[in-house]
């Protein structure tokens, strides 16, 4: 059985999400991602499941834009 969020919650979760993601830096940026994605494939409980939404996420996966990139700091 497949649930959805509805739309305010999703948006909210994807503001906390980036903002935890933003607070573990970007030296753990990517353990942080793998320790919350082992915590939710717990919470799903159904290995299929969880291996579809990783295909799911890398096959949609956009190219970052030039607007999330931090600008760069000129030494004056």
């Amino acid at each position: 059985m497949t649930t959805s969020l509805p739309s305010g919650a999703r948006d909210r979760l994807y503001a906390e999400c980036a903002r935890a993601i933003s607070e573990a830096g970007a030296e753990r940026e990517s353990l942080f991602l793998a320790r919350l994605a082992l915590l939710l494939f717990e919470q799903v409980g159904d290995e299929a499941r969880c291996r579809a939404a990783l295909a799911d996420a890398l096959c949609a996966l956009p190219v970052p834009s030039l607007s999330a990139i931090e600008p760069l700091q000129t030494g004056d």
